[in-house]
């Protein structure tokens, strides 16, 4: 039989789990599960057709913890390319439910061939080319964002 202390011991674990696996989310922020390993990166939100349109078109630098998240307003194909961008990058394609569906892994500068979803998609994030190997973020991985609402696989607690 447990004890009092025990039940409340137990209750307190299974809190403090459940907390760990979420948390309230900061829109300028999308958190990246892959395994056991998690990372944070700060976004840019491109959520309208002009600024999907312009992307990280013309930059010649971006911060390693950076990066762009481009929301569509409904599930659906895209495709990429990388006409006038400058940097290499890793363009992360991510379902309604926040999961990778495919990693396009350092994708050339100034190519102007499609790199397509594969896949309908909720968001792309875009990240510095190399990333998503050195961090192990591949299909499956789970992001973490508002934008993938209270059903999503990583939901936030409150957005």
């Amino acid at each position: 039989m447990l004890t009092r202390h025990a039940l409340t011991a137990a209750a307190l674990c299974f809190l403090g789990t459940a907390a760990v696996g979420q948390s309230v989310c900061d829109p300028s922020e999308v958190i990246v599960t892959s395994g056991a390993t998690q990372v944070r990166f700060s976004v840019e939100i491109a959520d309208d057709a002009s600024e999907r349109s312009l992307g990280l078109m013309h930059r010649e630098t971006l911060p390693r913890s950076s990066g762009m998240l481009f929301i569509y307003d409904e599930l659906r194909p895209v495709s990429f390319w990388m006409q006038n961008t400058l940097i290499p990058l890793d363009i992360i394609f991510v379902d309604e439910k926040g999961i990778v569906v495919r990693v396009h892994e350092n994708a050339v500068p100034l190519d102007r061939t499609q790199i397509p979803s594969g896949a309908p998609v909720r968001a792309v994030l875009e990240v510095n080319g190399g990333l998503s190997a050195a961090l192990g973020i591949q299909k499956g991985a789970t992001l973490r964002h508002p934008a993938f609402g209270f059903d999503a696989e990583d939901a936030c607690l409150a957005q």
